[in-house]
């Protein structure tokens, strides 16, 4: 920032600094005022250095455009008469700049711009195909760095004011020699966003001549920088309480609690927050009220809190370890993020040894000297273990041996064996410190002698490690070294305190009569409890051929044989992995803080539990005693509960008599459970006795703290058909067989028989089924956005490959539901209901129907077949239908290998590859529908290779249209007004995606969508300002008179679809009172859903559907209203990745017909993302919006 008289001449940097935090670059213009003192501010030598390697960089790139392009150099000016306020010294910069671009120049260097607020100098604007100018910026940085993405924007944006025309990318010279491209339209809606906001509180602040004050409203302040933790620690905020969330101090503040002090005292209960919560938070501001009377430099108070967590400390061995990663997140390498680039430990005579990685296949290299180096050592002490703080080591390992294929069986046995201890937890849940934070750092004082040096945290560290990059790329070996030398001793600083850390508790543990555990061998209770196989020797083989032929995995080099064959391995591997990876999440919840595992999907934290029904026999057929809780609390975003699924519940100490062994320090759990959402705040949680317990009566009177996500279904089938898929493979490798899943994994167009290529008509229907009949052992896919009729589509080409041509077809979807949608859609396209049959999911009815007709049952459409009629329906002579899921068709007992002409797969883009290879062996031929625009497969695994993407997302290949080539794209919406359609189209589409005019109208309301922005403050998951809105909105709605068009004629569509027709306008039709069910209202939380309901069922308008966007997703209504609740990006679980991703807002806006509501607060665009990803999601969020 600079100043000129009353006007704040400001850069991009000052975007930057804005975004991460306005109280902070506020309190640096208050001093550049004169109303506060100057901040101190250390001279960073390395920084200086860095720049001008910078320089030389730039330097480099500008001789090798000069020796092959005209280059036109801007002289920056030395003085801008910015001070003075003339100006004359940019502005005669900005006219040369100007007049060399309108002479056509090919390259412009140091190019000046300057509106009369922003100031900037790019490094190149070179001219680019057509005529049109695109900004390039040279960057010492082996990765794009948001900060250069937006001067990039700020050049650009001026370039268009000046009235230049433009390319659609900006670019980044890297300091590796590459060139980073981005799309401007992912980029340029945050800069204007951010530039407008910074504006605006520069100018406020200009007017008001007082300091700003802490605490103001108008400006964000992040409460982790060195300004907010001055004020912090001045104003004795809130904030200084360890564990302290924006969300819980919002809460408290609005309860009059603003201080520590005032905390440390507070009896009364606060709205919004569990006793439980406010007990804890109470119980750590009394101890830190009580390290403020201590003397400066004291060590912090401290006591035991939970004797029981200090159980978890194991004896200890002269093998032990003490372990930590340094790892930069942001590291990007094809196409894969985040690099482990220091694997570092101490033994117990704090001895270090290290193993760098400076890229992916050196981080391969490092995990296994590492793996390597903890065998020799368990070999010779068997009791050893690897001690580390925080859970990043140890899922930091799994990820990598998953990502690289290393080790992954060593590591397992380290976990099934309790070789790696997490001292944070045992320090979390056992002792209390008089600190605002449990970090390493902060603990160091009860147990360090020696201070730090250097390097001074995490943040430092991988900042270093960038700088030591550049230093590298540009050959500077000597500053190199001295920087990597001092990364080296901030890691083995954080070694040695862990080894210091695990010291002081086992004397406080002996202290309190705790004596360390002898080694738990856990191996025989987790091979009982988790289902896990051995890997298959198919996967071996292949991952052997790979190694053999050199490819390692996402190498740019690959061939599509190569790539096809790696996913193929990863395929068979897939349900073991996903698998593996529950059950260690599982365990470490067993662990763990609740905090750290409460925003994980499936999870539902307990705030309150009241029995109804105490241990009893819940009916005369009843054998075991069961008991039901209604109980209130928080569930994880995302999550869905399942009345017929079994989800663990977890009990603290002291715990109830479950049986079986426990780990020391660890929760108890079981999962003789069913967990019921009642939809009015209240869930049903039903326990039951095991059969021992039950035996006993050993009943008890604990309550779980929380609910968390059922044991994955046994995938055994599903793995045994990708495994003899896969030994098909090897076996005739190098040649690949013709094969459908082959050709989807290889990225191949469809292989056709005669035709030349895929037939393309007006009849998209005729079109597909032609093509099919060519199909020669391959696939074809089909993108059907929202409202395209895709299941109308799909049901005409299965119904006349049926009839026509005696096709015997199979439908798979992931839900019963979706199969059984499709199935009554192909009965409505004429097809005998007695050749479309499928075993229903609720067995026991199914039975009781087909007894009564003689083993099948033909109901108002399709056949309900039971178990016994299975077998003489699909392998009936003629054609048929035969629907069922994935397990189904895997399965060579219910469906021989390759009986079936087709497989067609419904929702194929949420239907993983895994899936897909696993479905494909009953079948010739694949024909794909669905859209991968819309919500994607949830999966828990690290894989290798992406075999948990959708089949059409990876053919997709991240284009919002799937390319022609592999199939066809569904163009027209017949449930969207067009000017609905046109915001979904361009936020999913690429623009490509049209609506038909149909006869639909509302009376009074305008079609297409409607921001509703709603500010607040404090909320995360639910939002009692959107709720109200939500409810006037409804309000206002229901009775409007609403047109449907139903009955009406008009241009060709999707006939016979429900609400789709064709002629514009709502002549000859007859109006009707919007019904509250003609509105749908979308939330991304549980919280909000409930939150909402309620409100409108107190409004009286309780009939109004309001549910999560997957309750939603296959149904449509004349108006939806989408709800985000998060009052900002600070107060979003999961980040805003999960709430602004554009499948998810898609899914909800796209339901509707005629108008969308989305309501939110205006702060969640107040703020810059930390990736190029989330920078064009929030782009894309604020086209929306604004």
């Amino acid at each position: 920032m600079q100043l000129a008289g009353d006007t704040v001449i400001y850069s991009a940097t000052d975007l930057s600094a804005a975004s991460a935090c306005e109280w902070a670059l506020l309190r640096k213009l208050d001093w550049m005022l004169g109303r506060i003192e100057k901040p101190p501010f250390v001279e960073d030598d390395m920084l200086k250095r860095a720049g001008r390697l910078g320089d030389l960089h730039e330097k480099k790139v500008l001789d090798s455009l000069a020796a092959t392009r005209v280059v036109v150099e801007v002289e920056r000016p030395e003085d801008a008469g910015i001070r003075d306020g003339s100006f004359t010294g940019i502005r005669s910069a900005t006219e040369a700049t100007v007049a060399a671009l309108r002479s056509g120049a090919e390259v412009v260097f140091q190019g000046a711009f300057f509106d009369g607020r922003f100031l900037g100098y790019s490094d190149f604007v070179i001219l680019g195909p057509g005529g049109r100018y695109e900004v390039y910026d040279t960057k010492l940085a082996r990765k794009a760095k948001i900060t250069a993405l937006l001067q990039l924007a700020a050049y650009s944006d001026q370039l268009q004011r000046l009235g230049f025309e433009i390319g659609e990318n900006v670019h980044l010279w890297l300091g590796t020699g590459e060139i980073s491209t981005h799309r401007l339209a992912d980029i340029l809606p945050v800069f204007h966003k951010r530039r407008a906001r910074l504006q605006q509180i520069l100018d406020d602040r200009l007017l008001d001549p007082a300091p700003t004050p802490w605490g103001d409203p108008r400006y964000t302040a992040c409460g982790r920088c060195d300004a907010c933790a001055e004020q912090v620690e001045r104003t004795h905020d809130v904030l200084q309480v360890a564990g302290m969330r924006l969300t819980q101090r919002a809460k408290l503040r609005a309860a009059g609690v603003r201080a520590i002090e005032e905390l440390a005292g507070r009896v009364e209960p606060v709205e919004g927050m569990s006793a439980a919560t406010l007990g804890a938070l109470r119980d750590q501001a009394s101890i830190q009220v009580e390290r403020a009377s201590l003397a400066e430099g004291s060590p912090p108070p401290w006591r035991i809190a939970n004797p029981v967590a200090l159980t978890a400390l194991p004896e200890p061995s002269p093998g032990d370890i003490f372990f930590d990663f340094e790892g930069d997140p942001l590291h990007e390498e094809r196409q894969l993020w985040g690099l482990d680039y220091l694997f570092g430990l101490v033994d117990t005579e704090a001895r270090f040894t290290a193993f760098w990685a400076d890229d992916l296949v050196e981080e391969k290299t490092a995990l296994s000297e590492f793996l390597d180096f903890v065998r020799v050592r368990r070999a010779e002490h068997p009791g050893m273990h690897i001690y580390h703080y925080a859970s990043y080591e140890r899922t930091h390992l799994l990820t990598l041996a998953a990502r690289h294929g290393v080790g992954e069986e060593e590591i397992d046995d380290l976990l099934r064996n309790s070789v790696l201890v997490d001292l944070y937890p045992i320090v979390r849940q056992g002792i209390r410190v008089g600190s605002h934070s449990y970090s390493l750092k902060k603990l160091e004082p009860l147990y360090m002698e020696e201070g730090r040096d250097g390097t001074a945290n995490a943040a430092d560290s991988i900042s270093e490690y960038v700088r030591y990059t550049e230093f590298q790329a540009v050959g500077e070996v000597d500053a190199a070294a001295a920087v990597r030398a001092d990364i080296e001793q901030y890691n083995r600083y954080d070694c040695v305190s862990t080894l210091r850390l695990r010291d002081w508790l086992l004397a406080r543990a002996a202290e309190v009569g705790v004596t360390p555990a002898t080694d738990v061998d856990l191996t025989v209770e987790l091979l009982a409890q988790v289902p896990l196989r051995e890997p298959d020797p198919v996967y071996t083989e292949l991952v052997a051929y790979l190694t053999a032929a050199g490819v390692h995995a996402a190498s740019a080099e690959r061939t599509a044989d190569q790539t096809a064959i790696a996913l193929a391995s990863a395929a068979i591997d897939y349900h073991r992995r996903e698998a593996k990876s529950f059950w260690w999440e599982h365990f470490a919840r067993l662990q763990n803080p609740v905090d750290e595992w409460a925003d994980t999907r499936g999870v539902f934290v307990i705030d309150t539990a009241m029995i109804r029904r105490d241990w009893s026999l819940a009916g005369p057929r009843a054998q075991t005693l069961s008991r039901e809780l209604v109980v209130t609390g928080t569930a994880a975003p995302g999550s869905r509960f399942s009345a017929d699924a079994s989800p663990f519940v977890l009990f603290d100490s002291p715990f109830p008599p479950l049986g079986g062994p426990t780990e020391p320090g660890a929760r108890a759990a079981h999962s003789r459970v069913t967990f019921a959402d009642c939809g009015d705040g209240t869930y049903l949680l039903t326990e039951k006795l095991s059969r021992d317990a039950h035996a006993v009566g050993a009943t008890y009177a604990q309550v779980p703290i929380a609910v968390t996500p059922a044991s994955p279904p046994n995938a055994g089938k599903l793995a045994e058909a990708i495994a003899d898929w896969g030994r098909e493979l090897l076996n005739g490798l190098p040649a690949l067989k013709p094969d459908a899943a082959l050709d989807i994994l290889r990225r191949e167009p469809p292989r056709l028989g005669s035709l030349p290529g895929l037939v393309r008509g007006e009849n998209v229907i005729a079109s597909i089924r032609s093509s099919l009949l060519d199909l020669d052992r391959s696939y074809i896919a089909v993108q059907g956005p929202p409202g395209t009729g895709k299941t109308y589509t799909g049901s005409r080409v299965i119904a006349d490959l049926v009839q026509n041509h005696g096709w015997k077809v199979g439908v798979v979807a992931q839900s019963h539901a979706a199969v059984e949608n499709m199935l009554e859609a192909i009965v409505g396209a004429g097809l005998d209901p007695r050749l479309v049959g499928k075993k229903p999911k609720d067995a026991a009815a199914a039975a009781a129907a087909a007894s009564a007709a003689g083993g099948a049952a033909a109901g108002g459409s399709w056949t309900r077949l039971d178990a016994k009629a299975v077998p003489g329906f699909v392998q009936q002579s003629g054609g048929y239908v035969f629907g069922g899921t994935q397990w189904t068709f895997a399965n060579a007992n219910t469906v021989p290998r390759g009986s079936l002409d087709l497989l067609v797969i419904d929702e194929a883009g949420q239907f993983s590859l895994a899936s897909t290879i696993a479905a494909s062996v009953a079948a010739t031929r694949l024909l794909l529908l669905g859209d991968p625009q819309q919500l994607p497969q949830v999966s828990q695994g690290t894989h290798p290779e992406p075999v948990d993407v959708s089949a059409l997302g990876w053919l997709a290949e991240g284009h919002g249209v799937l390319p022609a080539e592999f199939g066809y794209f569904l163009e027209t919406s017949w449930r969207m007004h067009p000017a609905l359609c046109a915001p979904v189209s361009e936020l999913s589409y690429e623009g490509r995606l049209h609506s038909h005019e149909s006869g639909r109208m509302l009376e009074g309301v305008d079609p297409g969508l409607h921001p509703v922005p709603v500010r607040h403050t404090g909320n995360s998951t639910a939002s009692p300002e959107e709720a109200d809105e939500v409810v006037r909105l409804v309000a206002g709605l229901v009775g409007s008179a609403w047109f449907d068009g139903v009955g009406q004629t008009g241009a060709a569509g999707p006939a016979g679809a429900a609400g789709q027709a064709g002629a514009a306008g709502p002549a000859g039709a007859a109006p009707r009172p919007l019904a509250e069910r003609d509105i749908i209202v979308v939330a991304p939380y549980n919280a909000q859903v409930e939150l909402v309901h309620r409100a409108l069922s107190e409004a009286g308008f309780g009939g109004v559907p309001v549910g999560t966007v997957d309750t939603f997703q296959g149904q449509e209504a004349a108006v939806a209203i989408v709800t985000l609740a998060a009052s900002g990006a600070d107060d979003v679980p999961r980040g805003l990745e999960f709430l602004l991703l554009a499948n998810r807002l898609n899914v909800a806006i796209s339901r509707a017909q005629w108008a969308a509501y989305l309501v939110y607060s205006p702060a969640l665009t107040e703020y810059l993302p930390g990736s190029v990803l989330g920078l064009a999601q929030l782009s894309a969020f604020i086209g929306l919006v604004e």
